[in-house]
C-alpha cells in the first residue's frame, strides 16, 4: 500500500488491518510511515462514525461495545451496559 485510502470505510478496513497483521505495532507508526498525523486520522475517522479503541488497537464504530465519541464507556441505567 503506497496511501492510506480517503474513503473512510476503506481507511478503517486497512489501518485495523495494518495493525492486526502486525504491519505496525501502533497507530502512530503506521501513521507516521504514511506522512499523517495520527490525531488527524483519528478526527478525520471520528466525524464519519469511527472511535480509536485504544484497548482493541483498532477503530470501532461509535457506540460499538458501548464506547462513546469521546472514547470513554456507556453506562446503562443500572451501571451495566448490554
Amino acid at each position: 500500500m503506497d496511501y492510506l485510502p480517503k474513503d473512510p470505510a476503506i481507511l478503517v478496513s486497512s489501518v485495523n488491518m495494518l495493525l492486526r497483521d502486525e504491519e505496525f505495532d501502533t497507530l502512530e507508526s503506521l501513521c507516521y510511515a504514511f506522512n499523517r498525523e495520527p490525531r488527524e486520522v483519528r478526527n478525520y475517522l471520528l466525524s464519519h462514525g469511527f472511535v480509536w479503541s485504544e484497548g482493541q488497537k483498532q477503530f470501532r464504530p461509535i457506540g460499538y461495545d458501548g464506547v462513546t465519541a469521546n472514547g470513554r464507556q456507556k453506562e446503562s441505567a443500572e451501571g451495566k451496559e448490554w
